[in-house]
């Protein structure tokens, strides 16, 4: 994915406590070219699993959700930070987020995530791996099975790989951040 740390380190920003900002091509404006070739290198490292359905939480997620379940021609369900009051069947769990700092309920209809699926997870980013383990918490409710989880981006330096190994979970990071230490950013080579 060197596409994609080439844009991170020419377009991303950095600010203190640990923040990347990648919005003018990931998560508020999005390159499509390269949400392809992102979608392309997931299906390049899930390929052999048994997935048959793509997940992610709204919002940044979608992007890349969509365009990996596009090209392996599954479905994608995504769980929302409001609950609907057309939702049925609602699952739900809490979230907090790091860059918001903030917990939030995030829900999605057991309708959309059952026991016969088989789930990749994909997001922008893995940093404390709270959304991640919302999730799996979303997913071992439903009794679906999950195959993997996908990052666009990870930020070593704040656990979250960890956090999912412990829990038996397939982490895949298409970038791997090593530190924003001085508003520096320094990619691991992979």
């Amino acid at each position: 994915m060197q596409l994609l740390k080439k844009r991170i380190l020419q377009d991303g920003k950095c600010y203190e406590g640990g923040i990347l900002k990648v919005d003018s091509f990931i998560n508020h404006q999005m390159d499509p070219v390269l949400m392809k070739s992102i979608g392309v290198e997931f299906v390049r490292r899930f390929a052999a699993t048994n997935v048959n359905k793509i997940m992610t939480i709204e919002a940044s997620g979608i992007a890349p959700a969509i365009m990996t379940g596009y090209l392996m021609d599954l479905p994608v369900v995504f769980a929302k930070k409001k609950s609907p009051k057309t939702i049925q069947n609602a699952l739900s769990t809490t979230v907090h987020s790091f860059t918001k700092d903030r917990d939030y309920e995030v829900v999605i209809s057991s309708d959309f995530l059952t026991p016969n699926d088989n789930i990749l997870f994909v997001d922008d980013f893995l940093a404390y791996g709270n959304a991640a383990l919302g999730v799996l918490d979303l997913i071992k409710q439903s009794g679906a099975n999950l195959v993997g989880m996908g990052f666009i981006i990870e930020k070593a330096f704040q656990n979250g790989r960890k956090v999912l190994e412990e829990q038996g979970v397939r982490v895949e990071s298409l970038a791997i951040i090593e530190d924003l230490s001085h508003c520096c950013i320094k990619i691991k080579d992979q």
